[in-house]
C-alpha cells in the first residue's frame, strides 16, 4: 500500500536548452525539462502555487519537448519529449527543427522540415509519407547566418504561407517567407538547388518539394538589435498577429512586429534586465540571458528561462497598455545536497550544487498557502555541500573549500517575511539593513544605510555594484520576489567564517549553541568533528576523534542536545557526550553496516532513546540504549531494495510512536511507523506513490517541527525532501492514517 501524501511545493530549476520548453495552448500548462523530468506549471492560473507535479521517464537530461494534437480532435492533446540518453556521434549536431504540412498535399501526405544546428545555414527538406513511410529529400540550404543556428520557428498566415523565423550565435534573427509555387510576385527562381547567395537575398529563390506540392523560399528580413546570442524566438499564437519574440544571452526579450505601413519589421517592446545590470557577455564565457521565449495561448503574455533556472513572467495590461512582470517558477539547477528547517519551522533553507542557498516559505493570502522562493541568501563559487540553522535569523554552510560562512537576517528580509509569511522576528531592530558581495568577493558584507537630506543614501558603498547589492526595495513588495530581485537583492550578510578543517566541508548540525562540524578525509588526522562556540565563535577544543574516513552526517539528540551523533564513510557510528564540561566519546560501533553508513537520526524524545542509521547496504538500522551501562545496542533492521540515503525521525499524534521516513538512491521515499515502548518494532510501512517521488538520489529527509504554529496549517505532517534531480519538495504525510486503531 502506498501511504497518504499530498505535494504542496517542488521548487526545480529547468535545463539550460532552448528547446526543452514548451507552452500548451489547450490547457495552458507549461512543460519544461527540470533535469532528466518534466515539471509542469500552469503561469496564469488562478492559484499561483509554481510547479505542480512532474513526470518521470528520461534516465538523462532532458533537452527537447513540445506538445502537439495526437488525433484529428483539437482539444485532443499529447506532449513528446527527448533527452540525452541517446548516444550519438554525429558530425551535423542538429539544435532545432520545425515541421510543417504542404497545403497542396492531400491527406497530409507530404511535409516540409528545415533544421538547423552546428552549422551556418538552414537546411531544408521534403518529406513524402510523414505518417507512414517517410522519404526524406534534402532540397536546399538557406544561408547567411555566420554562427550556430540556435532556433527555428515556423508561422502560418492565412494566404497560405509560412514565416520562418532563425536565431543564431551570430546575434542577429532572420525571417524567410515560404509560398505556395506560383506566388513569387516578381521574384527570379533559381533553376539549382545551391544555396542562396548573400548578395541580392531578396531576388533569389529556393524551392522545397514533394512531387507536385512544393514551396519557394525567399530571405524576408534581418533583425538588428540583440548584443549576444540570439537563443530562442517563437511566434505570437494568434492567427491575427505576426508579432515574434526573440530571446537572447544579452538579457533581453524584444518583441518585433511588421510596420503596417512599410511593412519593415520594428521592434515594439524589450523586456528583461536593463543595461546597468547586464554580466558578461558570452565573448567572456558567460552563459547568462535568456534561454528561451515562449508566448501565452492568449498571446497576451510572455515568459522566458534564464540561466539559473528560473522563469520570468511578463502579463500585458490593457489597460495600462503595458507589460507588468509577475511571481514566475524558480529552482535550484544543481544536485540540492541538504536542507534544514528554521528552529520554529517557519521556512526552509535548501543548498545546492548550483553554489546558491535558497529560502522558501509559504505566502499567506488569506486562507489561500502556497510556498515559494522568498530569498536567496547566499550565491557562492564553491559548491554547497551542507546548511545548519543555528537560530531563526542564524544559519551557517559548508563548501567545497575549508571553511564554513555563518549568515545572519538582514532586516529587509525580515520585513518581506512578517508582511508575506507572517514570520515574526524577536530582535529585527538589532538585524543588519542589507548585504552586498565586494568585486571579486566571496564574502557578503552588511551594508547599513541611512537616507540623506538630499536623498542619497550614506554608508559603506565601496564594495556595492549594481549587480550585487541589497536594496530595501524589496520591503514594499505585495508578493514573492521575482528572479531579478532574488538573485540581486536578497543576500544575507556574513557574520563569521569559520576555520580549522583542512579539506573540503562534508556536513554539519547546530544545537544553537554549538556548531558541529566535518570535512572530507582519508585519515584519522582530519577525519575529525570540530565544534565552536556560537555566542564567542571561538572553537571548542579538542576537536573529536573516532573516524578514519569522512563523517557523512552529524546529529544531536532531543530535546535537550547533550548527545552527538555522527556517522561515515567507515562503517561506524560514534555518540559524544559532555562530561564534567569536555566532550568524550561515549561509545563507538565499528562495522555497524558492511558498507558504508550515509545518514543518521535522533528519536525525538528522550523517553525512548534511541536513533536510526542509514547505509550503502539497503538497510536501516534501530540503535536503542538500554542496560545500566546505557550502552546503544543494534534493535531492529529494516532492508530496502536500493541502498538508504537518507532518513529522518518525528513524534506522531499517539504516544510512543515515532515516525520514519526512509529516502533511497534511486529516489523512493518510504514512511514507517515504530511502537518506541515495544522494542522499536516497525508496526506499518507505506510507500509513497512513484509521482510524488524524485527521480535520483534522496539526499536529505526532514520532518518540519511540529510546534502550534506549524500544526495549524492543516491536518498531517509535511516532510521536506531533497534530491539529486535538481529538486526541493515538501510533501504533507497523513501520518494518522498510518497509526493503529
Amino acid at each position: 500500500m502506498s501511504a497518504a501524501a499530498n505535494t504542496e511545493h517542488i521548487s526545480v530549476g529547468g535545463n539550460r536548452q532552448t528547446s526543452a520548453s514548451d507552452w500548451s495552448k489547450h490547457s495552458g500548462v507549461l512543460a519544461y525539462g527540470a533535469d532528466q523530468n518534466i515539471a509542469l506549471w500552469k503561469p496564469l492560473g488562478d492559484n499561483v502555487q509554481g510547479v505542480y507535479g512532474t513526470l518521470r521517464g528520461h534516465t538523462a537530461k532532458v533537452t527537447a519537448l513540445t506538445f502537439g494534437q495526437v488525433d484529428d480532435s483539437e482539444s485532443s492533446e499529447g506532449l513528446v519529449s527527448g533527452s540525452a540518453d541517446v548516444q550519438t556521434k554525429p558530425r551535423f549536431i542538429p539544435l532545432s527543427l520545425a515541421f510543417a504540412h504542404f497545403e497542396q498535399a492531400e491527406g497530409n501526405e507530404a511535409a516540409f522540415m528545415v533544421a538547423g544546428g552546428t552549422r551556418n545555414d538552414v537546411q531544408l527538406y521534403g518529406i513524402k509519407k510523414p505518417l507512414t513511410e517517410p522519404e526524406v529529400t534534402h532540397c536546399a540550404s538557406l544561408v547567411g547566418h555566420e554562427g550556430w543556428i540556435r532556433s527555428l520557428k515556423l508561422k502560418r498566415l492565412h494566404s497560405g504561407e509560412y514565416l520562418l523565423a532563425s536565431t543564431s550565435a551570430d546575434k542577429y534573427v532572420r525571417i524567410w517567407k515560404f509560398k505556395p509555387q506560383g506566388q513569387l510576385d516578381g521574384a527570379v527562381q533559381s533553376t539549382s538547388n545551391g544555396p542562396i547567395q548573400q548578395s541580392s537575398l531578396n531576388a533569389k529563390v529556393q524551392t522545397v518539394s514533394v512531387d507536385s506540392a512544393s514551396y519557394s523560399v525567399t530571405f524576408e528580413a534581418l533583425l538588428l538589435g540583440h548584443e549576444d546570442w540570439v537563443y530562442s524566438a517563437a511566434w505570437n499564437p494568434r492567427d491575427d498577429s505576426q508579432q515574434l519574440l526573440s530571446a537572447s544571452a544579452d538579457g533581453t526579450l524584444t518583441i518585433w512586429e511588421p510596420d503596417e505601413t512599410s511593412g519593415i519589421w520594428v521592434s515594439v517592446t524589450r523586456l528583461g534586465e536593463i543595461s546597468g545590470q547586464k554580466g558578461a557577455t558570452t565573448a567572456t564565457g558567460s552563459s547568462g540571458g535568456f534561454w528561451s521565449a515562449l508566448w501565452s495561448p492568449e498571446g497576451d503574455a510572455v515568459t522566458c528561462l534564464g540561466r539559473t533556472g528560473s522563469w520570468r513572467l511578463w502579463k500585458f495590461d490593457h489597460g495600462q497598455q503595458y507589460w507588468t512582470q509577475r511571481t514566475a517558477v524558480t529552482g535550484h539547477v544543481g544536485s540540492v545536497n541538504s536542507l534544514i528547517w528554521s528552529p520554529d519551522g517557519s521556512y526552509l533553507l535548501s543548498t545546492s550544487s548550483d553554489q546558491t542557498t535558497r529560502l522558501h516559505a509559504e505566502w499567506r493570502q488569506g486562507t489561500k498557502r502556497t510556498w515559494h522562493e522568498f530569498a536567496r541568501p547566499q550565491i557562492h563559487g564553491y559548491d554547497l555541500n551542507c546548511i545548519s540553522a543555528i537560530n531563526s535569523t542564524q544559519f551557517a554552510s559548508g563548501a567545497d573549500e575549508k571553511l564554513l560562512r555563518v549568515f545572519d537576517e538582514p532586516k529587509s528580509a525580515s520585513v518581506l517575511l512578517s508582511r508575506l509569511s507572517g514570520i515574526e522576528s524577536s530582535n529585527a531592530d538589532d538585524l543588519p539593513e542589507t548585504a552586498a558581495i565586494p568585486v571579486l568577493g566571496l564574502s557578503n558584507k552588511a551594508m547599513d544605510e541611512t537616507i540623506g537630506e538630499n536623498g542619497v543614501t550614506n554608508g559603506d558603498h565601496a564594495a556595492q555594484t549594481p549587480a550585487f547589492a541589497s536594496d530595501a526595495s524589496v520591503d514594499h513588495l505585495n508578493e514573492p520576489p521575482t528572479e531579478d530581485l532574488l538573485a540581486r537583492y536578497t543576500l544575507w550578510p556574513e557574520r563569521e567564517k569559520l576555520y580549522g578543517h583542512g579539506y573540503e566541508i562534508s556536513t554539519s548540525a547546530s544545537d544553537g549553541d554549538i556548531l558541529a562540524t566535518a570535512c572530507k578525509a582519508s585519515s584519522l588526522d582530519h577525519a575529525v568533528i570540530r565544534m565552536y562556540d556560537t555566542k564567542s565563535w571561538t572553537e571548542i577544543r579538542p576537536a573529536l576523534s573516532a573516524h578514519t574516513l569522512t563523517v557523512t552526517r552529524l546529529a544531536w539528540s532531543h530535546p535537550t542536545h547533550t548527545q552527538l551523533l555522527s556517522v561515515g564513510r567507515d562503517r561506524q557510528w560514534a555518540v559524544f557526550k559532555k562530561i564534567e564540561n569536555t566532550w568524550q566519546l561515549l561509545q563507538c560501533k565499528e562495522k555497524a553496516h558492511s558498507r558504508m553508513i550515509l545518514d543518521a537520526a535522533w528519536s525525538p524524545s528522550e523517553e525512548h532513546l534511541f536513533f536510526a542509521t542509514a547505509g550503502r547496504d539497503k538497510t536501516v538500522k534501530l540503535w536503542s540504549a538500554s542496560g545500566e551501562t546505557s550502552e546503544y545496542t543494534l534493535a531492529q533492521t529494516l532492508t530496502r531494495k536500493k541502498p538508504v540515503t537518507a532518513v529522518a525521525l518525528a513524534q506522531s499524534s499517539q504516544e510512543g510512536k515515532v515516525v520514519m521516513a526512509v529516502g533511497e538512491e534511486d529516489g523512493s521515499v518510504s514512511v514507517h511507523v515504530i511502537d518506541a515502548p515495544a522494542g522499536l518494532q516497525i508496526i506499518t510501512s507505506r510507500e509513497m506513490q512513484p509521482e510524488q517521488c524524485p527521480s535520483k538520489t534522496i539526499t536529505q529527509l526532514i520532518w518540519r517541527p511540529q510546534l502550534p504554529k506549524c500544526m495549524e496549517e492543516g491536518p498531517g505532517m509535511q516532510l521536506a525532501i531533497a534530491s539529486a534531480d535538481c529538486s526541493v519538495r515538501i510533501s504533507r504525510v497523513d501520518v494518522d492514517a498510518l497509526l493503529p486503531g
